[in-house]
């Protein structure tokens, strides 16, 4: 499989040691981090998987939505969190979509990337 992600990205992510893959299924590209650390104390579990599908035009255009497996429930409810749960079967896993769509004029090509699309995921999940 050829690798879609720039450079860049991929010294970020090893940079700060995710163990992750990019995947395609012919029809998109996917990034799959796995063992991604939660907030504590917040969700049932401690790290889910968390997906991003890295759209065409990728870094000029942002990634629009983030998706976890296993899905993420909020420890105090026992609920999903708002407009997170919906479940899509892709790259042959069930993955939770959380709906958190981009705001492409925020997005700035060619500055922003996996880093800055990660601390907008880490941010969801503490206000979530």
């Amino acid at each position: 499989m050829d690798k879609f992600l720039p450079s860049f990205d991929r010294a970020y992510l090893e940079d700060k040691l995710y163990s992750y893959k990019e995947v395609n299924d012919g029809a998109r590209n996917g990034l799959i981090i796995s063992d991604f650390k939660l907030p504590e104390g917040k969700y049932t579990v401690s790290c889910s998987s968390l997906m991003i599908i890295i759209p065409q035009g990728y870094s000029d255009i942002p990634p629009d939505m983030f998706y976890f497996s296993p899905a993420l429930t909020m420890v105090s409810s026992n609920t999903y969190p708002a407009q997170a749960d919906v479940f899509e079967n892709i790259f042959g896993l069930n993955w939770q979509r959380w709906s958190r769509h981009a705001d492409q004029s925020a997005w700035r090509g060619g500055v922003d990337g996996i880093h800055s699309y990660i601390q907008r995921v880490v941010k969801a999940l503490h206000v979530a």
